[in-house]
């Protein structure tokens, strides 16, 4: 018997982002096919400590992430994600951060590439922390961007990422700035990765036609969205159950009578069934389940232990 620890920089050679967007999208049609025994993560310390567990049956393969987050110290995730099978002795340790900023970003690039117009290229990022950089490698390898944007409180914060994904954006135009508002008003994506309790822009701010991820806000208090916006638009979701918990702006939303849950589509449902449009404006919304830490978990095992 055998543990393998694997560290962030390991991860990172090992799995490129379209990899990981490949196996995000069998992921979630396995999960939309049942195929997952997958809890509502346990939350501990009013979202201080966070444990998921998932096992995907066709294999006997399960995970469990176990997360501390505290976004007042760097880096702000921190835990491990252990991958076991029932048919081997050996054990995958991997860094919890890495996967889950990697995972992430894996299923903004899935949602991205099944909802946003085929030629968008615009893109409005909106936070510049840990999340970020991978939001921008998987929005960009679906649609190749043409223009990044990079909204944040700090100017050093957003230049600094602008400096970090510089190198892997050669022909993209990359602009920082204060203003959230004037920066999504071209945007045809937007991606919001950040800790708000409300919402980070009007709906009137928005072009008629775009396509936004929603990955920061992770608890009942948080909202990155206004409600109006999820009344007028196409609405993708991760995982009901979790949504229904966990996501500040449906929540709200909810209550407010501005959606209903029927206009919730998870995302391994809209995948394989074809859904009608509510205008020209999509969603993703994502608080993150376990499945996809599976994902990435078992494409490292695969790397690493066998």
């Amino acid at each position: 018997m055998k543990t393998i620890t694997v560290g962030p920089d390991e991860i990172r050679e090992a799995v490129s982002m379209r990899e990981a967007i490949d196996a995000m999208r069998l992921g979630f049609l396995d999960l939309a096919a049942g195929k997952f025994e997958m809890p509502t993560r346990t939350v501990l310390g009013d979202g201080q400590f966070l444990v998921m567990p998932a096992h995907h049956q066709p294999t006997a393969s399960a995970m469990v992430k176990t997360l501390s987050l505290n976004f007042e110290r760097k880096p702000a995730i921190t835990g491990t994600v252990v991958w076991s099978e029932s048919s081997r002795l050996d054990h995958l340790v991997a860094d919890a951060a890495a996967v889950t900023t990697l995972r992430t970003g894996a299923a903004v690039g899935v949602a991205t590439d099944l909802l946003a117009a085929p030629d968008a290229g615009r893109l409005t990022l909106i936070g510049a922390g840990g999340q970020a950089p991978d939001q921008v490698r998987a929005v960009h390898a679906v649609r190749p961007l043409s223009r990044l944007t990079v909204v944040d409180t700090s100017p050093q914060r957003a230049e600094a990422l602008v400096n970090l994904l510089a190198p892997e954006l050669p022909d993209t135009e990359l602009v920082t700035t204060l203003d959230a508002e004037a920066a999504v008003s071209d945007a045809e994506l937007v991606c919001c990765a950040t800790t708000a309790t409300s919402p980070l822009f009007p709906k009137s701010a928005l072009p008629t036609r775009v396509h936004v991820n929603a990955i920061g806000a992770f608890r009942p208090t948080m909202r990155e969205l206004p409600d109006e916006l999820l009344a007028d638009s196409t609405v993708v979701i991760d995982e009901l159950d979790a949504i229904l918990e966990e996501s500040g702006e449906i929540i709200h939303a909810l209550e407010a009578g501005a959606i209903t849950e029927d206009a919730l589509t998870e995302l391994g449902t809209a995948l394989t069934a074809p859904h009608s449009p509510r205008g020209d404006r999509t969603v993703f919304k994502t608080v993150g389940v376990a499945m996809q830490d599976w994902v990435l978990a078992e494409l490292l095992a695969r790397k690493f232990l066998y």
